[in-house]
C-alpha cells in the first residue's frame, strides 16, 4: 500500500502579503509564504465554540506570481497540497516545523462587485522547488 500525504484547507489569510513574504530563489523560482486561519466549531461544556487553527503555506512558481496581487488579510482561499516537515539547525539548535506546500490555490469569495477575483491557480508540473531542497533554505523563510 502506498502512503498518502494530501491536505485540503479553506481558510482566511492572517495578514497582507508583504515584500518579505514573496521572493525568488537564487535559481529564479518564485516563492510565496502565507498564513491562513481555519475556523471550526466544537462543543465544549454543552455550548458550541469556535476553535481557530493557523497554518503556514508555501506557494511556488507561476502560481505564486499569479495570485500574490489578489491576496489581502481576511481573503478566503482554498489550498490543495501536501504537508512538508522542514528541519534545520542553527547555532547548534535543531528546529522543525510542518508547512503546507500548495499544489493549487483557489481564491474564494468575490471582489467589491460580487464577481470572482481571479481563477484557480494550479501549479504546473515541475514548476516548484520543495522546501529544503536547495536555494535559500531555511534562513530566509520569514515566519
Amino acid at each position: 500500500m502506498t502512503d498518502l500525504n494530501h491536505v485540503i484547507e479553506i481558510g482566511r489569510l492572517t495578514r497582507d502579503i508583504s515584500e518579505r513574504d514573496f521572493g525568488y530563489t537564487t535559481g529564479g523560482t518564485a516563492r510565496l509564504n502565507l498564513s491562513i486561519a481555519v475556523n471550526r466549531s466544537e462543543k465544549r461544556n454543552g455550548a458550541w465554540q469556535d476553535k481557530v487553527s493557523y497554518f503556514d503555506v508555501t506557494v511556488w512558481g507561476k502560481t505564486a506570481e499569479n495570485i500574490k496581487a489578489y491576496l489581502h488579510r481576511g481573503k478566503q482561499i482554498a489550498i490543495d497540497g501536501y504537508l512538508d516537515q522542514q528541519r534545520w539547525e542553527k547555532d547548534g539548535v535543531k528546529y522543525s516545523k510542518v508547512v503546507i506546500i500548495a499544489d493549487s490555490v483557489q481564491l474564494l469569495g468575490g471582489n467589491e462587485n460580487g464577481q470572482q477575483s481571479a481563477p484557480q491557480a494550479q501549479q504546473p508540473a515541475g514548476d516548484y522547488q520543495p522546501a529544503g531542497s536547495g536555494d535559500d533554505f531555511p534562513e530566509d523563510i520569514p515566519f
